[in-house]
């Protein structure tokens, strides 16, 4: 089995990794502007990423790329640095375990917005996960 083609082996890496940008971003903005953390960590990611493209050999021409494709590749990006950018700053007023379940809450999001956009099917099973993301997020964040 090649375990880098299953979903579910990333899909845990992306949690584990998230869950260590919460721990290290949290230390990392202790003594610095959030957004200037943010603009460290994205220059960062770029150098990383772009090592990653060139070692695999994986780049394309501009002129090979749609302009669909770049298109939603460049409004992801601005929804991800606007996501980081409110991240770290809630990182700097807030406690990670209060930061973590509400912005988890993009699971939620995600599922209804994949729903509503881009016709996924809402099966039970789906929309009882989801509530449970919410549920789990407010019952961790609510105070008593």
């Amino acid at each position: 089995m090649n375990l880098w083609g299953s979903w579910q082996l990333c899909a845990l890496g992306s949690a584990f990794f998230a869950a260590l940008t919460a721990l290290f971003g949290k230390i990392g903005v202790s003594d610095i502007n959030s957004n200037l953390a943010t603009f460290i960590r994205t220059g960062i990611i770029l150098f990383l990423i772009g090592s990653v493209v060139s070692f695999r050999r994986e780049w394309q021409k501009p002129e090979n790329l749609s302009g669909h494709t770049l298109l939603f590749l460049g409004l992801s990006a601005v929804a991800t640095g606007l996501s980081w950018l409110c991240y770290y700053r809630a990182l700097q007023l807030g406690t990670v375990s209060q930061v973590a379940p509400v912005d988890k809450l993009s699971v939620a999001l995600a599922i209804l917005l994949a729903f509503l956009f881009l016709g996924e099917q809402a099966s039970f099973r789906v929309l009882l996960g989801g509530s449970l993301v919410v549920a789990g997020s407010l019952v961790l964040v609510i105070k008593q």
